[in-house]
């Protein structure tokens, strides 16, 4: 069998959360051209615009939009049913949403543990656990009718590991200890799912991202200004840089294919060796 027919997503439909934000964009771009029919699914301005882009370039029936606010979670549950609705199934669900910024403690001047206010960690057990739980119970039927389906959870580095706290100091950044621990509980929640749903034929796993810049040209930048953080990161890692989003789609696409038929329960690290020593 050759390798593209091994990793095809012809003819299986992909629901995406989180598809045109931080590594979102890049993901759905992947998995549109090997060949999956995508549902797009966040709140950002920008998911209109990226889907249009993504639509001109692979079909306009490859690719939808759905627009809602994640945190308000009827409208999500809304949402989800009607996007199941709309494609009969579907064959794999990528839960990749998550807020990363002040409203969930990032570089926020009050994000160390001591003094972040729970609201901070209401809103990193959302995006770490809820939403993923409402995805996860949304696809589950279709799936188990149709004996088979592959879920993927999004979690980070810091599901598990802990922040390094000389990485902070003298900086204007902060890594809030809701978003380690919510994505902690996701690893679980990958491992109790694919434990429980196995026996339908539901694969689910886990991908562990670590450093990554959004875009090729914001390395480049960061490296040009010589930026002390990035350097401290590239610094962490086995490799000695950070990631580009698309060193992120290998894994992806295994999970998401027929090429990791008989993987399941596992979290799969894509950090440039950061959490082996």
């Amino acid at each position: 069998m050759l390798a593209s027919d091994l990793f095809s997503l012809s003819g299986k439909t992909v629901l995406l959360t989180g598809a045109s934000g931080f590594l979102g964009r890049t993901m759905s771009e992947a998995l549109l051209a090997n060949g999956a029919k995508l549902a797009m699914l966040g709140r950002s301005e920008r998911l209109t615009k990226v889907r249009d882009e993504l639509a001109k370039k692979y079909g306009e029936k490859q690719v939808t939009a759905h627009a809602v606010d994640m945190y308000d979670l009827k409208a999500f549950k809304k949402t989800l049913k009607e996007v199941i609705k709309e494609f009969g199934t579907v064959d794999v669900l990528i839960n990749n949403a998550h807020e990363l910024g002040p409203n969930t403690g990032f570089n926020a001047p009050d994000s160390k543990l001591e003094d972040a206010p729970l609201e901070y960690f209401e809103r990193n057990i959302a995006g770490g656990m809820l939403w993923p739980v409402l995805a996860m119970q949304a696809v589950f039927p279709s799936m188990k009718k149709k004996g088979q389906g592959s879920i993927i959870n999004t979690c980070t580095m810091y599901s598990l590991v802990a922040p390094d706290p000389g990485l902070y100091e003298g900086t204007d950044k902060m890594n809030p200890a809701g978003y380690g621990s919510a994505k902690a509980a996701l690893m679980q929640l990958t491992r109790y799912a694919a434990s429980f749903w196995g026996p339908h034929g539901i694969r689910v796993n886990a991908i562990h991202p670590g450093p990554f810049s959004k875009t090729d040209e914001e390395v480049a930048n960061a490296v040009k200004k010589d930026d002390p953080f990035v350097q401290k990161l590239k610094d962490r890692t086995c490799l000695g840089r950070i990631g580009n989003p698309k060193e992120l789609t290998g894994v992806l696409l295994f999970l998401a294919s027929d090429a990791s038929s008989y993987v399941t329960g596992q979290g799969i690290s894509v950090d440039g060796g950061w959490t082996v020593r």
